[in-house]
């Protein structure tokens, strides 16, 4: 078993970047931390530059992006930055000389281009970059800990000369986020000492926070590996929410499939310096609960109750696609939560019901086999990611190298690797799949965000105003985009966890889609305690804390939501049966 993590124990940098998926629990192993140094005596800097921050709640106390002192812990200062409004300001800031003087379709692309992921990203390091680089900063406080880091994708951009360059107008290569940086050429300097910093060993960790979970230590490895390629090597790995013992079936079943994962940490993970963090069965909010995370449990049985008179199940779900005769099925939320097998249950319970399904996933094609075999009623189909990428890449690449100079290529290429450009790849082959299939019920596992699908849509009019660029989005794609904005033929069903932040950020990407005109109806609440009806005194003190946010959705989706059990088993083959019980 590994070392319990106590920050008074390790030999800690000056600066710590906490960065992991959603939901693994950096915020509150950051603010733990932050508590733990400040009662040794430290002076402590802690900054959120996470757009789902909670740390409003944690400390139950209204925070700014300046600082503020927070009651009863004398040492520590918490600053919350908020990165979503700092990229409205940054997009404005970009667009506002040019309008009145370019055209509508023109700024609608540059408007979309600035609107996703990575620009937030930016806007993000912008914020805290002035924090890295403050020297009165550096001279007031010990410790200076980060909340969110900035990607290895958004790195490299910083680090590329020609992403400077203000050629935002000019791109003729088609949808991409091209031009995140335009106009700050005035940080470029404070951007180079900020990303100095961070690649300096003697000055800062990264602290990778994962969960005992398969997902989770894979996305930790790749943020590992990303980061460490472009410097960032001083790094040390934490293990969120190990159980430590177990006195039920549940929670012995809990305790073994994380044992499962454990036994199969990836590679590059095993030669970190490794700590754990037990399970805790409260919500991590309010001093003292800080104060006791890393140390001991504080067993808090929440008295909320469930508001919902009957919690529906996800056979009514599928109920209503069936009889609203929905053509095009999306399941949408955060990796981990469980996309690709509610996708499967739905096509197999849509299937009984005597419709034809095509059923189609980025996930290994081997993978999805396992999880449901092809029958009589059901077909299926794997689009291979890493293949579409790369096919899109060398279309954008042909394209660009037409009228661009090898310095612009280095930045397209970068732009090439971010999160939008393989959404896009992604997209259009989903598209295809699609227009094939008009005369079945098709279910997509994996959707793009609305941020992708607006900057399919305003490339398209840019494309027609300007006229410079050929085939960027294929026929395919421009049928399926009016379709998805058809709320009689398209359904959108979310996914997430009963808990803060997979909430917090299923609810963004239900405000994305409504950006991009497609609304959706149905929620899921996936592998939840509260309905697996465990005795161990830990997790019904767990699960009685779910109870806020089954309640919370339930209001926000009007009562259209179904809450599914936590099931130590996974489910594939029949046990999806067990789904549409």
């Amino acid at each position: 078993m590994f070392k319990s993590f106590n920050p008074q124990d390790i030999n800690l940098t000056k600066y710590m970047f906490y960065t992991g998926k959603g939901g693994v629990g950096k915020t509150s192993t950051a603010c733990a931390t932050a508590i733990t140094l400040a009662d040794d005596g430290k002076k402590v800097l802690l900054i959120s530059t996470d757009p789902a921050s909670n740390l409003q709640d944690v400390f139950n106390t209204e925070l700014n992006n300046k600082g503020i002192q927070i009651e009863g812990v004398s040492n520590l200062v918490v600053a919350n930055l908020d990165p979503v409004q700092a990229a409205a300001d940054y997009k404005e800031s970009v667009i506002g000389p040019y309008r009145g003087k370019l055209p509508e379709a023109v700024l609608n692309n540059m408007e979309e281009q600035l609107s996703g992921s990575c620009t937030v990203e930016i806007a993000a390091f912008n914020e805290f970059s002035k924090f890295i680089t403050d020297e009165e900063i550096q001279k007031k406080y010990d410790y200076i800990i980060f909340d969110t880091a900035p990607t290895g994708h958004t790195l490299r951009m910083l680090q590329l000369p020609s992403a400077w360059n203000n050629f935002i107008s000019e791109n003729t290569h088609g949808a991409s986020c091209l031009g995140q940086l335009s106009g700050l050429e005035t940080q470029k300097d404070i951007y180079k000492k900020a990303v100095e910093t961070l690649a300096d060993s003697e000055l800062t960790s990264l602290i990778l926070v994962t969960r005992p979970e398969s997902a989770p230590l894979l996305e930790a490895e790749r943020a590992s590996v990303e980061l460490s390629d472009i410097g960032v090597k001083n790094q040390i790995l934490i293990i969120n929410g190990v159980m430590t013992s177990h006195d039920d079936e549940i929670s012995e079943s809990l305790f073994d499939k994380q044992q499962n994962a454990l036994a199969s940490v990836p590679e590059t993970l095993k030669s970190l310096e490794t700590y754990m963090v037990p399970l805790r069965g409260y919500n991590i909010t309010g001093i003292e609960n800080l104060r006791s995370l890393l140390v001991k449990d504080n067993l808090v049985i929440s008295n909320d109750t469930i508001n919902s008179t009957s919690i529906p199940a996800l056979k009514d779900i599928i109920d209503d696609i069936y009889t609203s005769n929905k053509k095009v099925i999306f399941t949408m939320g955060k990796g981990g939560v469980g996309k690709t097998t509610i996708a499967a249950a739905i096509a197999l319970g849509l299937s009984k019901k005597g419709k034809k399904v095509h059923l189609t996933t980025t996930d290994p094609a081997a993978h999805l086999k396992y999880v449901i075999s092809e029958t009589k009623g059901i077909s299926m189909s794997h689009i291979d990611e890493k293949a579409e990428l790369k096919k899109y890449q060398e279309e954008v690449r042909s394209n660009a190298a037409k009228t661009m100079s090898a310095e612009d290529l280095a930045y397209v290429e970068e732009d090439l690797r971010s999160p939008c450009t393989q959404e896009i790849a992604v997209f259009r082959a989903f598209a295809e799949v699609v227009d094939k299939a008009d005369n079945e019920i098709v279910v997509i596992d994996t959707a793009p965000t609305g941020h992708t699908l607006l900057l399919l849509e305003s490339t398209q009019s840019y494309n027609q105003e300007i006229k410079r660029s050929k085939g960027d989005i294929p026929d395919s794609a421009k049928k399926l985009l009016p379709r998805l904005h058809n709320a009689d033929e398209t359904e959108v069903v979310i996914v997430t966890l009963p808990e803060a932040t997979p909430v917090y950020e299923a609810m963004r990407l239900e405000d994305d889609l409504k950006r991009a005109g497609i609304n959706n109806k149905w929620w899921i609440i996936n592998s939840s305690l509260y309905k697996a009806g465990t005795s161990n005194k830990m997790l019904v003190a767990k699960a009685s804390n779910e109870i806020e946010w089954i309640n919370k959705i339930d209001e926000h989706a009007s009562g259209n939501f179904a809450v599914i059990p936590w099931n130590h088993e996974e489910i594939k083959g029949n046990n999806l049966k067990t789904l549409l019980a």
